[in-house]
């Protein structure tokens, strides 16, 4: 029988979710997973700084190691406490978070010897426009976070798919109810700031052109 513990939760009624975010805060300061609703897909999430948690991170979803585990943040100043912006990134910031913009920068100190896969030098962040990931953030501290699904395959949606992946190798999860509106299923834009010109890695809720715009980029930006 697992061992997995399920809270169900609704942005709508966040003093509802407090023992559901209690548990995860638990979960998660002891190295273990946790699935969480964001505004965009559901994640799951580990410590960014204990190398035991982001291993299992790793394995539970099946994902290369080549492929860094993004972090979310709680704030803006949370991210820039991670990530070193360039003015770019500023103008990025004040339009797009809280909301689905990941942006790879350059690590400071702070997240410097996190072991967030084989790319060392650079970190992803984003700060979530979700009440209940907000929430758990605030509690927890930044979060290493990737959509929930085992690696190369769709984001899963409802919580018996999501029990029926991941079992006992997540020790909470946080799952919307009925009432609640689900994810909204479009993964975020991911952007590149450490090149010049900038780079989209994915695309994704927000739209390229408008990307361009606030980025100030002329013409087309390359993806790969």
């Amino acid at each position: 029988m697992s061992d997995a513990e399920v809270f169900e939760v609704d942005p709508a009624r966040p003093e509802l979710a407090a023992e559901g975010l209690a548990a995860a805060a638990r979960a998660l300061a002891a190295g273990r997973l946790v699935v969480l609703p964001t505004e965009t897909v559901y994640g799951i999430a580990s410590r960014p700084d204990l190398p035991d948690a982001t291993d299992r991170l790793f394995e539970a979803k099946q994902r290369p190691r080549g492929l860094s585990l993004p972090v979310l943040a709680s704030s803006v100043d949370s991210a820039w406490d991670l990530a070193i912006p360039n003015s770019v990134a500023q103008a990025l910031a004040g339009e797009f978070w809280p909301g689905p913009l990941t942006m790879v920068l350059p690590r400071t100190e702070h997240s410097a010897r996190w072991r967030l896969g084989e790319e060392r030098d650079s970190i992803a962040v984003r700060v979530p426009a979700h009440r209940l990931s907000l929430d758990l953030l605030g509690l927890t501290g930044p979060l290493a976070a990737t959509s929930a699904n085992l690696s190369g395959r769709p984001p899963l949606s409802g919580p018996a798919e999501l029990r029926a992946a991941f079992d006992d190798r997540v020790a909470v999860y946080l799952v919307l109810g009925p009432r609640a509106p689900p994810p909204g299923g479009i993964p975020s834009t991911v952007v590149d700031l450490t090149v010049e010109p900038i780079r989209v890695l994915r695309g994704g809720a927000i739209e390229r052109q408008r990307l361009l715009a606030v980025a100030g980029s002329p013409g087309e930006m390359p993806t790969r």
